[in-house]
């Protein structure tokens, strides 16, 4: 087990399915300024983080507020799938501003991961988590998508308190 050290103008991209954990890993280690969630830019924009039909304007939010982080030089941590289309416009942008990137995967077995999302708050219909199980990078994917960094949750260390 390592400790996850991070510097503080680095991008970095939790990639896993609904109930992976991603959301309990980013407040156990980050402070709350430096998440950027997809589920809170859902909130944001529709009063509810669950309302699939906002994910596009919710998107938009979410890239406004992470690039403006990384402009200037802040942590910016995006807490969604990121098992889409999204991480190649998360590198760009990083690039373009020269920030550091750092992936953190969950590969998270797909029935630890259904048994996790039954029991969120906000369950994701079993058949969407499995389609998005199914679109996990390998970290060598990770790697050559062109991520500094790239870590495996499950080798990670808790923090003793959120930030740094």
């Amino acid at each position: 087990m390592t400790a996850l050290t991070l510097s503080a103008d680095l991008l970095c991209a939790l990639i896993g399915p609904p109930g992976a954990g991603k959301s309990t890993f980013a407040r156990q280690h980050f402070k709350p300024t430096e998440i950027v969630s997809s589920d809170f830019c859902r909130a944001l924009v529709a009063d509810d983080e669950k309302d699939q039909s906002s994910t596009g304007d919710a998107f938009e939010v979410l890239h406004l507020i992470a690039d403006k982080r990384l402009a200037r030089g802040r942590l910016t941590v995006i807490d969604a799938t990121n098992l889409r289309d999204d991480r190649p416009w998360l590198l760009a942008r990083a690039r373009h501003w020269q920030r550091p990137t750092t992936a953190v995967l969950f590969d998270v077995p797909l029935a630890t991961v259904q048994a996790q999302n039954a029991g969120r708050d906000r369950v994701v219909p079993a058949h969407v988590v499995s389609e998005f199980h199914d679109l996990l990078p390998t970290v060598d994917q990770l790697h050559d998508e062109g991520w500094d960094t790239v870590h495996l949750s499950s080798t990670l260390t808790r923090r003793s308190s959120p930030g740094r």
